[in-house]
């Protein structure tokens, strides 16, 4: 993974209010143990990330938004890959972070992938 490496996030549909993407999307929660899962970028793009999530795992996404490998480290965060699940996933590093840089972190990152503006979206029907 490199700088301009996209981390691809799948955003549940809880982490929508009124609309607007909230810093939760980006926030581990206790079950991830401070690794925030996402897809490596360079190893697959947005609509097959969320097809995979949501269709081969069964679970819940509105759609796809990312940050960089740079940003996250611009914020003091790490990310790497981590092959275990399945082949393109990645975590971004949260373990040596307090709640409150957890928090903040999260937003600013929030704030990044919502300026890149989405990269898939669950089609409407």
């Amino acid at each position: 993974m490199e700088s301009a490496t996209l981390l691809l996030r799948q955003i549940n549909p809880s982490f929508l209010v009124a609309g607007r993407v909230t810093s939760q999307a980006f926030h581990p929660t206790p079950k991830d143990k401070d690794l925030l899962s996402a897809y490596n970028g360079d190893l697959i793009g947005a609509e097959a990330a969320w097809n995979h999530f949501t269709q081969d795992q069964g679970l819940k996404s509105s759609g796809v938004l990312a940050v960089t490998l740079g940003e996250c480290q611009a914020e003091g965060v790490s990310a790497r890959p981590d092959p275990q699940l399945f082949p393109e996933h990645a975590v971004i590093d949260f373990t040596d972070k307090d709640k409150k840089s957890k928090k903040q972190i999260a937003g600013l990152l929030r704030d990044k992938a919502v300026a890149r503006d989405w990269l898939y979206q669950e089609p409407q029907v």
